[in-house]
């Protein structure tokens, strides 16, 4: 009896040891600190415009390492074929049938820019719910028509950069912003001297990594590499010179956009620049050893407007920037997360912009402010838990400038595209990832659905009806 005795008392012993490091181990999850989040975005840079989608001509080295210590999204979308209505989507989980803002500044049914509202609630605001900080750096461009939008009342802490659109095709402006302060740079806009922006971004980014290292923070750092003008400094031209490429000079024009000469050198070196600046940003994370702690997502607003073919920026695809095709809203996605993202993978899960606040609120235990959102977390696909990943049934977009309003759909492998007052286009991407066979014809009863898609996908607003702009010259 005794013997049992010491035996069950033993057994209960090791019960409790067990109980109690269980109970510590959960403590411990729940108290470790959430994940920094990096959200890079480059400007018009195309979904074969770096190595690991299939570049051969610009190197990419530190975003191709990126890619081979993380995760490569093949069909993750813009939130629209130009700047300001895809940075909205980004921002506020909502398609462009649904936001606030549905087309840059001039491209509204007013000829008025529409901006965000102050009842738009950013990623920034939902992540200063769960005690982040947060900083934007770069390009604003949702503060257009005045300054009641700007970042600092948007949910970001930090602003440094430009407030519009039309100061953000320099590169060496003569005024930025400081939070929602103007200030003078003291370059030379169009003679191009002073300080190249792009660099002072990547300076004003690791600053703020480095202040913040012991915070949980969030930076968007919104670069306006590639877009027009195409200057970059001379040492980023080096690795393209004297290649036998052939020479590519776009007009500069007074008071507008002040391009380098060469231009392929130029297009290479910008891409190149701004892949060595994200390398600068993941050699701190490791030096500062947050790097296991900190999301990093790489990713483009739109498609490219440069490339004439010599580069192959849309990879496989048809179209640019302001096409609804694939070339014009498919861009690369990358995402680095040293120990949770399993390295040298790739998903084909299809996600959007929009699908980035919900991702966010998940990452920080929150749910969105917005149950409406229409953006799907795809945290669980960044976790490799494919079986646990929510699917969306149907993308939407919608883009008028002065072709007249297009709309597009995609629902499964079946693209829809709509011209305005033109018969529903169809595609089968599964087979035909270059849009460059219209089967509607052949498949009547599938462009129905996709048209009732598109006629069922976006909410009425009058600052962006359907219709030819005959306001705009």
């Amino acid at each position: 009896m005794k013997i049992c005795f010491n035996i069950l008392v033993l057994l209960s012993i090791l019960n409790l040891s067990g109980c109690k490091n269980q109970q510590v181990d959960k403590i411990e999850l729940s108290e470790k600190k959430k994940p920094n989040i990096i959200y890079i975005m480059a400007d018009d840079l195309g979904y074969g415009d770096i190595g690991v989608y299939g570049q051969q001509k610009i190197k990419t080295p530190r975003l191709d390492v990126m890619a081979d210590k993380g995760l490569v999204f093949t069909r993750h979308y813009a939130g629209s074929t130009v700047c300001m209505p895809s940075r909205a989507s980004l921002l506020t989980g909502f398609h462009t049938g649904h936001s606030t803002v549905r087309g840059n500044p001039r491209w509204t049914s007013s000829g008025t820019a529409v901006d965000l509202k102050n009842e738009d609630v950013t990623v920034a605001e939902e992540l200063k719910r769960a005690n982040y900080t947060t900083a934007i750096i770069g390009k604003w461009g949702l503060a257009e028509k005045d300054t009641v939008s700007m970042p600092n009342n948007q949910g970001f802490d930090y602003f440094y950069g430009y407030r519009k659109h039309k100061t953000a095709h320099h590169y060496y402006p003569d005024t930025l912003y400081a939070n929602n302060k103007p200030f003078k740079t003291g370059n030379d806009m169009y003679a191009k001297k002073g300080v190249y922006s792009h660099d002072r971004f990547n300076e004003k980014a690791i600053e703020y990594i480095k202040k913040n290292k012991d915070t949980t923070f969030f930076l968007y750092l919104a670069y306006t590499i590639p877009h027009f003008e195409l200057t970059v400094p001379e040492n980023s031209k080096e690795p393209y010179r004297n290649l036998d490429w052939p020479e590519r000079t776009l007009k500069s024009r007074p008071g507008g956009y002040q391009h380098d000469n060469d231009g392929n050198e130029t297009y290479a070196g910008m891409v190149s620049r701004m892949d060595s600046g994200i390398g600068n940003i993941l050699d701190l994370l490791k030096d500062l050893e947050i790097d296991d702690n900190t999301l990093v997502i790489f990713t483009s607003d739109n498609g490219h407007e440069y490339d004439s073919g010599f580069f192959n920026s849309n990879g496989d695809f048809s179209g640019h920037k302001r096409d609804l095709y694939e070339g014009g809203i498919r861009i690369p996605l990358i995402a680095w997360w040293p120990g949770t993202i399993k390295e040298g993978t790739d998903t084909d899960h299809i996600s959007a912009f929009w699908d980035f606040l919900p991702t966010a609120c998940d990452i920080a235990g929150i749910e969105p402010t917005n149950s409406d959102v229409d953006g799907i977390s795809y945290l669980p696909t960044l976790l490799g838990k494919q079986n646990e990943q929510e699917q969306h049934t149907h993308l939407y977009w919608e883009f008028n400038e002065k072709q007249g309003p297009i709309q597009a759909v995609r629902e499964g492998n079946w693209k829809g595209v709509k011209y305005y007052n033109k018969a529903i286009e169809v595609y089968n991407l599964e087979n035909d990832k270059g849009e460059k066979h219209n089967i509607a014809e052949q498949n009547p009863k599938k462009a129905a659905e996709l048209e009732e898609l598109i006629a069922n996908s976006r909410t009425p607003d009058e600052n962006f009806k359907l219709e030819i702009h005959e306001n705009i010259k």
